[in-house]
C-alpha cells in the first residue's frame, strides 16, 4: 500500500495555507509533519481524511480497498476527543465501533490496553483530558483501518501514556499500517521521514 501527494495545495478563508506538497509513504512507515502554527499541519491531515477540500493536486492511495475511499481507511485522532460525556466509556467505544464497523480488538480489549477497563462504566464527562485521550486511541485499536492521521497525538498524555502510544503506533507500522503525525516534538518514532510545512516540499 502506498499513500501519495502530488502538487497538493491548501486553501482556506481564501488564503494559500500551502502549495506544491509532494510527498510518498509506503506501508509499514510513518510520515511526520513540522512546522510553524497555521503551516497548515492539521489542514493536511483533514485533507487526506477528507474533511478540507483539496484545492488543487491529488492524493491517492495505491494497494487499498478500491471500493472505499481514502476517508473510509483513515482515521483521524484530532486535537479535541469525539466523546459524547454523558455516555459511559464504554458506551462511546461501542458506538464507534458500531458506526465504523469494527475489526479489530474487541471493546473491553482496546479498553483494557489504554487502561480504561476499570471505568468502564464510568460516564465520559467524568474523564480527565488524558483519559480522554486514551479513549480515542482505543477507538483506533477497535476500529482497524490502515491509515492512522495523529494531530498532535501525545497532547494530554503523561509519560507513560506517550510511552504506551509510541509502542501501538509501532506495532500498527509493524502490521503494514500507515501513519502521517503533525507534531511538533518526539512522539516516539525517531528516524521516520519529516516534512517540514512552509518549508521546500521534499519526498521522503
Amino acid at each position: 500500500m502506498r499513500l501519495l501527494a502530488g502538487d497538493l495545495a491548501c486553501v482556506r478563508g481564501g488564503r494559500n495555507i500551502f502549495s506544491g506538497l509532494n510527498f510518498s509513504l509506503d506501508s509499514g512507515t510513518a510520515l511526520l509533519v513540522g512546522g510553524n502554527n497555521g503551516a497548515g499541519k492539521s489542514s493536511l491531515l483533514r485533507m487526506i481524511a477528507g474533511l478540507v477540500r483539496v484545492a488543487h493536486g491529488r492524493i491517492e492511495l495505491q494497494g487499498g480497498e478500491p471500493e472505499l475511499s481514502i476517508a473510509e481507511q483513515s482515521h483521524l485522532l484530532g486535537h479535541q476527543d469525539p466523546i459524547k460525556p454523558a455516555l459511559s466509556v464504554a458506551e462511546n467505544l461501542r458506538f464507534w465501533t458500531v458506526y465504523l464497523g469494527e475489526g479489530g480488538l474487541s471493546p473491553a480489549s482496546a479498553l483494557a490496553t489504554v487502561a480504561l477497563d476499570d471505568i468502564a462504566d464510568l460516564p465520559a464527562a467524568y474523564l480527565s483530558a488524558g483519559q480522554r485521550r486514551r479513549l480515542s486511541i482505543a477507538r483506533l485499536l477497535a476500529v482497524q483501518r490502515p491509515i492512522w492521521l495523529l494531530d498532535e497525538p501525545t497532547s494530554s498524555l503523561d509519560a507513560a501514556g506517550q510511552a504506551q502510544l509510541a509502542e501501538l503506533m509501532r506495532a500498527h507500522l509493524s502490521s503494514g499500517g500507515l501513519i502521517v503525525a503533525a507534531t511538533h516534538g518526539p512522539i516516539g518514532l525517531e528516524g521516520a521521514p519529516q516534512l517540514r510545512l512552509g518549508e521546500p516540499a521534499v519526498s521522503p
